[in-house]
């Protein structure tokens, strides 16, 4: 079987131009729309790690409540204490559970965030610098006045 050779094709000034500009354009777009991510990850990791602190303080307040509530078990083996018992160590496993699906979103949110920040930054300094190249190729030529010739001095 015969292999065709491969032909240069000839690019047109307009092509690449086109080409280059749609570049600049997707690289600029890039840069908003990982910048406006960064900005709504931040927004979530706050709510979760507010979400945590709300869950520990909770959970302190149930180990507490857990410590009396063993105290009076001890004191007086009634069924009303035994029952209070059982139902705070229910809801400090309920806390635990919620604590636990929290620490999870966290920790994928803060690794996503982290991720974000570098291509966010990289995206953002390239633009910045396409755009002061641009701003520099675009600049008129300054038009240079021809230097007088000396008068030769004839003696």
């Amino acid at each position: 079987m015969a292999v065709k050779k491969k032909t240069r094709s000839s690019v047109s000034g307009n092509k690449s131009l086109q080409s280059v500009d749609d570049a600049i354009a997707t690289l600029a777009n890039a840069a908003a729309t990982t910048s406006k991510a960064v900005i709504d990850i931040t927004k979530n990791k706050k709510k979760l790690l507010t979400e945590s602190k709300r869950l520990a303080k909770k959970l302190a307040t149930l180990m507490k409540k857990k410590k009396a509530a063993k105290a009076t078990l001890n004191k007086d083996s009634s069924a009303t204490n035994r029952k209070a018992l059982k139902t705070i160590e229910k809801d400090i496993s309920v806390n635990k559970k919620e604590a636990a699906k929290i620490t999870a979103e966290k920790s994928v949110a803060i690794a996503e965030l982290s991720a974000l920040k570098v291509v966010s930054k990289r995206a953002t300094v390239y633009a910045k610098a396409l755009a002061s190249a641009d701003k520099a190729l675009n600049k008129p030529k300054r038009k240079r006045r021809k230097k007088k010739r000396a008068a030769k001095v004839s003696s």
